[in-house]
């Protein structure tokens, strides 16, 4: 069976159309690449919403959000909810943030219009199937701080994925993976008996992106960086951003097939 993401229904499509301009605080964003607004189900079947910063590079070659190593880290944590699909994934800004201006860049989350963008947009993604929402880093979840809809939805606050401080972030999922599994209903095809986060992140702790949450005819590399993790030195993605013109090139490599 062929499965791939035909794309947004049209009230979300209308909906991330009309997504504001940055204004002038878009110099701190890797704006001219466009924006990147999802990945997972659209069609209120989620149980699950994850709030992440920003997209990246890989996104922006996906066309997805939550697709490169830090995606997949988040892919795996849904699998030990036994979440292979009932999941949705939005991000706090649309568009990919310059590491080194996040503390400017974070004023967008509080413009008016892009302030009632996107609470509109959650409103639109949260309804009575959603059983949690759960905030990866610090931007994320500010937003949801924002977000009046979210109501008594239970919220979780946890370390972003690309967290520099493993420990830290290895002991607050794992407490997160606990709590969870008293909330959220498994899909059938799950296993939410999968063992929990240790005491370093392991290649296990990693799942791929599925292919039904990316576009027609992505290739079968593109979400899943198993093999260039394994390398030496460990390659954690195809898609960097060269410098100096790292505002406006991607460079994208295929792994070598043996």
């Amino acid at each position: 069976m062929i499965e791939f993401d035909k794309g947004p229904p049209v009230r979300f499509a209308r909906h991330f159309a009309a997504c504001p301009d940055y204004g002038p605080l878009k110099q701190h964003f890797w704006y001219d690449w466009g924006p990147i607004f999802h990945r997972g189900r659209l069609d209120g079947s989620a149980r699950v919403i994850c709030l992440a910063s920003d997209p990246g590079a890989t996104e922006r070659i996906a066309g997805r959000t939550l697709v490169g190593d830090a995606g997949q880290r988040v892919q795996g944590f849904l699998s030990k909810l036994g979440l292979t699909r009932s999941y949705l994934c939005l991000n706090a800004f649309s568009y990919a943030l310059i590491p080194a201006q996040a503390a400017k860049g974070d004023d967008v989350l509080t413009l008016p219009d892009q302030l009632a963008w996107r609470n509109r947009l959650f409103d639109m993604a949260h309804n009575a199937k959603t059983q949690a929402i759960i905030a990866f880093g610090r931007q994320a979840q500010k937003a949801v701080d924002l977000w009046p809809g979210k109501g008594a939805t239970p919220v979780f606050d946890i370390p972003h994925p690309s967290s520099h401080d493993e420990a830290v972030m290895l002991a607050a999922w794992r407490d997160a993976i606990v709590a969870l599994r008293a909330i959220v209903t498994p899909d059938a095809d799950g296993d939410a008996t999968l063992p929990n986060y240790g005491a370093t992140f392991l290649e296990s702790d990693y799942a791929p992106i599925p292919r039904r949450d990316l576009p027609f005819g992505a290739p079968d590399f593109l979400g899943d960086d198993r093999a260039g993790r394994a390398a030496t030195p460990p390659q954690r993605t195809s898609v960097r951003r060269p410098q100096p013109d790292d505002r406006h090139t991607l460079i994208w490599v295929a792994p070598r097939k043996e």
